[in-house]
């Protein structure tokens, strides 16, 4: 898939753990791992709105396009 979850990136920079994720958005540990992973089909804007804030990032630090060569 072209479009790639920089999650953990971002995780790295804020020093936050997946669990600590977890309990500051409102998302359960299995559910942010697939995100993590990028294993998921598909992100809510809301989750996606939450973890920029729990972050202090953008979208665009989250997810990036990459086309198909």
């Amino acid at each position: 898939m072209p479009i790639i979850v920089n999650l953990d990136v971002m995780m790295a920079k804020r020093k936050m753990s997946l669990n600590e994720l977890s309990e500051k958005v409102g998302l359960t540990l299995a559910n942010l791992s697939i995100l993590k992973t990028g294993k998921a089909k598909a992100m809510r804007f809301s989750t996606l709105d939450a973890i920029c804030q729990v972050l202090d990032c953008q979208p665009a630090d989250i997810l990036e396009y990459r086309a198909k060569v």
